[in-house]
């Protein structure tokens, strides 16, 4: 494990004043040498965090036929009533994290909602295989995401989560990165680790 990071992470609690709510942990990274303007340099991918996002992701399914209390079911008709309302299709396009779908609902969702989905990159994966399990995995999942600019922002956990545990998923992150940028560890430049309500210390990360 990266000494330094939690080395870091702990002037960072120390910096930040006690709030009546569990404030989010972001890592901000700063890319260096990467050309925001290729179009091979953009992307949009998961990450499952190894210790999760502290809270839940939202994920909800699209289907006809699974039946479940442990997450959120849209139907057809769901899909064609909520079109209908402005509100409501974006209220659920920006509080869900992520969507699953059955492949033969996928023309429906992009005809009725796909206005609202996809400029948010929140088009729905079709399920294959155990739904249930892509769910759990999805619910620890950020998207970390590189268009215009060459900084990525992103949820590693909350405040009530063990030091060591955001270590393990800043480390996870950052693995990410050295085998998806072209230049691995060389298009990463600073680092920086923040709470909601507090300002971001430095991470020294060239050990991991």
């Amino acid at each position: 494990m990266n000494e330094k990071i939690l080395v870091a992470l702990k002037e960072l609690r120390e910096k930040s004043k006690k709030r009546n709510f569990s404030q989010s942990f972001d890592l901000i990274i700063n890319l260096k040498e990467f050309d925001t303007k290729k179009p091979e340099n953009k992307f949009s991918e998961n990450i499952i965090l190894p210790y999760g996002r502290g809270k839940d992701a939202e994920v909800a399914v699209f289907s006809d036929s699974i039946k479940s209390k442990d997450y959120k079911i849209f139907t057809s008709i769901d899909v064609d009533r909520i079109s209908k309302n402005k509100r409501e299709a974006k209220n659920l396009a920006s509080r869900t994290d992520f969507f699953l779908a059955e492949p033969k609902m996928m023309p429906l969702i992009g005809k009725s909602l796909g206005c609202y989905l996809a400029p948010r990159g929140k088009m729905p994966t079709i399920i294959s295989g155990d739904e249930k399990s892509t769910v759990q995995n999805l619910k620890k999942t950020i998207r970390i995401v590189v268009k215009d600019s060459p900084v990525i922002q992103s949820l590693i956990g909350k405040e009530n989560m063990k030091d060591e545990e955001i270590v393990e998923n800043i480390e996870a992150i950052l693995k990410f990165l050295e085998t998806k940028l072209p230049k691995g560890k060389r298009n990463i430049g600073k680092v920086l680790l923040k709470l909601t309500m507090c300002k971001p210390v430095k991470l020294e990360v060239w050990n991991w």
